[in-house]
């Protein structure tokens, strides 16, 4: 009984410790990423249209989800992991990850999809 009782002790440790991993946010830095040209980078590109976005004058939209708080999230668009590989190629390629959702293919670069990724890994 005392046995059956430790391995049950020792399942349920491993199933808590496995159920904080899954819910410990991702801390990502975008390596050469500049989070504050990626502040201006989403003014310019008209995320605000339809995201609201903290930091961002006028970011008020509610076509897209919120972007708060998104350095914390465990997915991106829902199928995502939330990595930095991951959101840059989501902010470039949306309409590849999910064909037919609402946002658009804007064009961003490679460069300008790092800068943004290191200014949304800030909202937490």
């Amino acid at each position: 009984m005392k046995r059956a009782a430790f391995g049950l002790l020792l399942a349920l440790a491993g199933v808590s410790a496995l159920a904080q991993a899954r819910h410990q946010p991702p801390a990502y830095e975008v390596p050469g990423g500049d989070a504050r040209r990626g502040r201006e980078l989403m003014g310019d590109f008209g995320c605000g249209n339809c995201h609201a976005i903290p930091g961002i004058r006028g970011a008020r939209g509610n076509v897209g989800p919120p972007l708060t708080r998104i350095g914390d999230r465990v997915f991106v668009a829902g199928v995502l992991r939330n990595t930095p590989e991951n959101l840059m190629r989501w902010l470039q390629h949306p309409q590849q990850v999910v064909p037919g959702n609402g946002m658009p293919e804007m064009g961003i670069t490679e460069p300008q999809a790092r800068d943004i990724a290191s200014y949304l890994y800030t909202l937490r």
